[in-house]
Parts: C-alpha cells; sequence; structure tokens
C-alpha cells in the first residue's frame, strides 16, 4: 500500500463493527444488549455440538405445499412426514409444548414442539428449542396434522438449525414499517412485510409473461452492450467512466435503441431487449437513476404496428395478474383498460386542457385568455416563482404585498394581468415562460403537456404527432415533418411506453441529430457508425420501448418506484447501520 493511502486510511472514523482488527472487546462493547444475548444462545447451541449455521437439507418443500397435503381424515398427527423450512415469526411458550409460527417464500405455517415427542427422536431438541428467538431460521420435521382449535400444525420430531438471526426482528415481528429503512434493509422487509415478497415474485411473473409474449410473436431476445462509448438511444444526462485498458471515457447506457437497430440493418425481422437503463437524472416516487426497460423492434413495422400489440401485451397482463380490465389503486383512483385506447395529437389534447391552439408559434404570440389559462394552471407556487420574474423592485413588492394563501391561484392571475395593461401581458407571458421552462414553440408544447396535460391521463392514452426535434430518432410525419410518427403511451398520469416510426433516412438522421432541442448536457451525441449502419440499409420499421418499473405500479397499485424495485438507490448512511 501506497505510503499516502495509509496516512487517508489512518484519517477514517474507526468503528468497532467495521474494523477486522477489532478487538473482541470493542465489539462487544458495540452490541445491543439484544445482540449479546443472542450470541449467548448461539454459543449454547454450538457447545451442544450443534451448528447455528446449519448444514445442506434435502427434500425441503415449500410452506404452502405442506399446508395443501393436509385433510380432515389424518387428524392430529396422521399425516405424511413432511419436511419444511422457515424464518420464526412468532412463538408461544406453554410449559412442555411450544408453538412456533414459521415463514418462507411461500407463507406461514405452524409447527407444534412437544417435549415428549421429541425426546423420544433427539436428545438435544427440547434443549435447542429453549435458544430459539424470533427471527431464527430452522428446518423441521415431522407428521402433519392439526391443533384441537383445526390449525395446521407439523408436529415436529427434528430441528435443523439453519441460521442464528443475531439481531431481532423489527417492532417485535408487526413488520417493518420505516419506509426508508424498509428500502435499505430489503433483506428484513421481505420476510417482515409478506406482500413485498408477493409483488417481487409477481413482477418476475409479469416479465415472464412478456417474454412469452414476444417469443410467441417470432421476436428474438438479445443483449447489447451497457458500456457504450457515446450516448445515445435518448436525450438524457448519463453516468461517464473509465476504461483503464483501453484508456477511453465510456457511458452506462441510457437505451439500447441504436444497436439494436443495427440489428435490423444486419437482417434480424425482429428483436427485443430487457434490461436496465442508466440515467442520472434525479430521483423521485416516478424515477430511479436505474431502471428496468423493455425496447423491440420490428421490420417493416410502425407505431401503430407497435401500439397494437403494447394495448393487447398490457391488457393481458392485467386480465392475467389483476384479476380484469380495471384496476383500483390504494389512493382510490381507478384505471379502465377497456379496448379500445385513445389516440389523440399533443396539440389536440393541450387544445382541451387550456384552449391554446398550436400553431408552431411561441406563447409570446398567443391570446391574452390563453395565457391566463396557462397561468391559473401553473399558479401552484406561484409565491416563490413571482420572485424570480423579472420585474422591478417596486413592482415585486405590489404583488408580493396583495397575495393572500387562501385564494392564491386566483389572485396571481389577477396580479400578472394587471387589468389588461401592457406590463401585465408582458408579466403574464414572462411567468408563463418561465413556468412551462422553454422558449422554443416545439419545447413549450412538450412541456404543457408534460405539466398540465399528462398528469391528467388516467386512461390509456396514445398521445402521437411530438414534435420532431424532441424526438430524433423517429420519422417525420407525411403530412407534416414539423411532427415526428411516434406515439407516448400514457397512463395513470405517467408515460410507460414510447413507440416510434423509426427513421431510416441517414441524411434525415443526421440533420436530426444536429437540430435536435434541449440541454446540452442532454443531447444525443452523433453516433456515425450508426450512420453508416443507416447507409448500409436499415428496413422500415416500429419500435417500442415499455418502462417495466411503471408498469409494474401500474399492475399492482404501487405509488412509488421504490415499492417495485428490490434496491433502489439510496443515499449512504454516514456510518454502516447497526
Amino acid at each position: 500500500m501506497a505510503e499516502s493511502e495509509r496516512h487517508r486510511r489512518s484519517r477514517e472514523p474507526a468503528y468497532a463493527f467495521s474494523m477486522p482488527d477489532a478487538s473482541a472487546e470493542q465489539r462487544t462493547q458495540h452490541r445491543s444488549e439484544y445482540e449479546n444475548e443472542r450470541r449467548a444462545k448461539l454459543e449454547k447451541l454450538r457447545e451442544l455440538g450443534v451448528d447455528p449455521y446449519g448444514h445442506r437439507v434435502d427434500s425441503i418443500e415449500p410452506l404452502a405445499d405442506i399446508r395443501g397435503k393436509y385433510d380432515e381424515s389424518m387428524g392430529h398427527d396422521g399425516g405424511p412426514t413432511v419436511l419444511g423450512q422457515g424464518r420464526i415469526v412468532l412463538k408461544r411458550d406453554m410449559g412442555k409444548l411450544s408453538f412456533i409460527t414459521l415463514r418462507d417464500a411461500s407463507g406461514d405455517l405452524q409447527i407444534g414442539l412437544d417435549k415428549k415427542r421429541l425426546a423420544e427422536h433427539d436428545d438435544n431438541a427440547w434443549a435447542v428449542r429453549n435458544l430459539l428467538d424470533l427471527g431464527d431460521r430452522l428446518a423441521v420435521e415431522g407428521a402433519l396434522g392439526t391443533t384441537n382449535k383445526g390449525e395446521t400444525t407439523i408436529w415436529v420430531t427434528k430441528i435443523h438449525a439453519v441460521a442464528k438471526a443475531l439481531v431481532p426482528p423489527p417492532d417485535k415481528y408487526h413488520g417493518l414499517e420505516d419506509t426508508d429503512l424498509r428500502y435499505r434493509q430489503r433483506y428484513t422487509d421481505l420476510w417482515a412485510n409478506p406482500e413485498v415478497m408477493d409483488l417481487a415474485v409477481k413482477r418476475t411473473q409479469i416479465v415472464q409473461h412478456i417474454r412469452e409474449f414476444l417469443r410467441n410473436r417470432g421476436y428474438i431476445e438479445v443483449e447489447t452492450p451497457m458500456l457504450q462509448s457515446l450516448q445515445g438511444g435518448a436525450a438524457a444526462r448519463p453516468f461517464t467512466t473509465h476504461h483503464n485498458a483501453l484508456d477511453i471515457p465510456l457511458f452506462m447506457r441510457i437505451a439500447p435503441e441504436l444497436y439494436l437497430k443495427r440489428l435490423l440493418v444486419g437482417g434480424m425481422p425482429k428483436v427485443f431487449e430487457i434490461g436496465r437503463n442508466f440515467r442520472n437524472e434525479g430521483i423521485s416516487p416516478r424515477h430511479n437513476p436505474e431502471f428496468t426497460m423493455l425496447e423491440a423492434y420490428e421490420a417493416f413495422g410502425s407505431w401503430e404496428t407497435m401500439a397494437e400489440w403494447v394495448e393487447e401485451l398490457v391488457c393481458e397482463l392485467a386480465e392475467k395478474f389483476c384479476g380484469g380490465l380495471k384496476i383500483e389503486h390504494p389512493n382510490g383512483r381507478m384505471i379502465d383498460l377497456t379496448r379500445p385506447w385513445r389516440r389523440a395529437s399533443m396539440a389536440e389534447l393541450v387544445e382541451e386542457r387550456t384552449g391554446w391552439a398550436f400553431s408552431k408559434c411561441s406563447l409570446a404570440d398567443a391570446d391574452a385568455d390563453v395565457l391566463q389559462a396557462l397561468a391559473t394552471a401553473l399558479t401552484d407556487d406561484a409565491a416563490d416563482e413571482i420572485e424570480k420574474l423579472e420585474l422591478t423592485k417596486d413592482d415585486v413588492q405590489k404583488l408580493a404585498a396583495r397575495i393572500s394563501d387562501e385564494d392564491l391561484r386566483l389572485k396571481i392571475v389577477d396580479l400578472l394581468t394587471s387589468a389588461g395593461t401592457d406590463i401585465g401581458r408582458r408579466n403574464l407571458v414572462q411567468f408563463t415562460q418561465f413556468c412551462i421552462g422553454a422558449t422554443s414553440p416545439a419545447e413549450q408544447l412538450v412541456n404543457v403537456y408534460e405539466k398540465l396535460v399528462e398528469p391528467t391521463l388516467i386512461n390509456p392514452t396514445f398521445v402521437t404527432r411530438v414534435p420532431s426535434v424532441i424526438i430524433p430518432l423517429a420519422k417525420p410525419c407525411v403530412d407534416d415533418p414539423y411532427f415526428a410518427d411516434v406515439y407516448e403511451l400514457a397512463i395513470n398520469g405517467q408515460e410507460i411506453s414510447p413507440g416510434y416510426t423509426e427513421l431510416n433516412d441517414p441524411d434525415v438522421q443526421e440533420d436530426l441529430f444536429r437540430q435536435q432541442v434541449g440541454d446540452d448536457a442532454e443531447k444525443q451525441a452523433i453516433d456515425h457508425d450508426f450512420l453508416n449502419a443507416l447507409k448500409v440499409g436499415m428496413p422500415p420499421a416500429g419500435g417500442m420501448g415499455l418502462g417495466i418499473d411503471r408498469l409494474i405500479m401500474l399492475l399492482t397499485g404501487a405509488e412509488s418506484i421504490r415499492d417495485v424495485l428490490l434496491f433502489p438507490l439510496m443515499r449512504p448512511t454516514e456510518k454502516p447501520s447497526d
């Protein structure tokens, strides 16, 4: 180790639990009283000749399968000998009899520990019983039967230690409820909250069904690079890294699109990939920097081709996993997936919501009543935004003096319009543009849609005809190249799937790469090798993406993307948790 590295490490905090050379005394001092008690039991198990961390056990059955074997003819303990395992989630000691509830991924099952019965098969078993704690994992075998109260039970004759839990379960096993802790300690959350395990299993089944759906339609599953030399396939800020051997910068992939299209050039007719994408953007209930995406491309297709089977797929998933096409979320919102789904242009939806008939002109040229309607819809945070307007100090003071919390939404419009004066109109235009965050007409249309329309689209809507400068990889509409021949599928107030009629003209593609708008850090790089692939010749095609995480949210009623990810990105704690 270099001298500088040794010096650096000497300055780091020396937490006893993170130091491999910490003394036994230091480690013991850090531990909680509960952990020390459990460690004492662990040593007693070893004194009995029991390995508290167990060994291989064959022929274990899921607890749900064992429960399903019982029928009334078996009586108290006349059933077959079964072998199951699980974590202790409930323990009741009653003298020479104990009842323990075990939990595995399939569910819960009670086991009965009878001192006399155990003594007939294993001299140490009753002593082991006295050393068991909530959270311990064990395997048991015994006769399947029932209690006097009719509870299906394994009457244990042999105990196999599996893993001693050195920390107690959350809240004496009333569930892990702290949301932040649940995400950080998913290994506890999965068994403490059975619905989390159910959701994780359902997610796997949904993804498997998607794969089968596509394979049955002739799609070939492929893999494309996650480390790429250029950022492309979507507009987003990338994660960057460096390859030491080649001494080149690399990007974690934003999207696999450009590589999947290369496969169409090579002659594959239908391809898809389900994999991780990475975007260096904010974290919210709907965004995680690392997420799972399905992308699929079909030669000689279009956005309509993709929209048709996406509609079919989502409905099929809803019927299979939700029991029907109407999904009720915990917040009381009902989502109706009944086909056919609506298709409408972005400009049409914006006009319906705001009255702004988009004419490829800036909002500065819009009618006053349209601006007022937009401002009214955008004033949730008006008290903060008004201070950022480029007004004189006197103007700001006059405006601020007239704002009241009770009727802010209405007051702010009156303040900004200033009874129709020129300064009022200028303020209104400026305020509206500031909230929308764009100046070009195309960006304004998209931002108004995203802020005011998309959150209102609860039932499925294919939003079509998005400005081409926003989507440089899609083919422009034949009747009006200002718009791209695409859809954005919105359900439950968020986009879950984009679909394109793919652009295959290399010259137009290069022009759109150069004309794209937006944040410079998020713009797609011009991929000259991809342009060369288009020069080789890519057939007309349809392409789509489907956000797996958001789809799972839709189908399960989850309100946060973190609920459908086993390990969402979290800010590290200052030191390892106890």
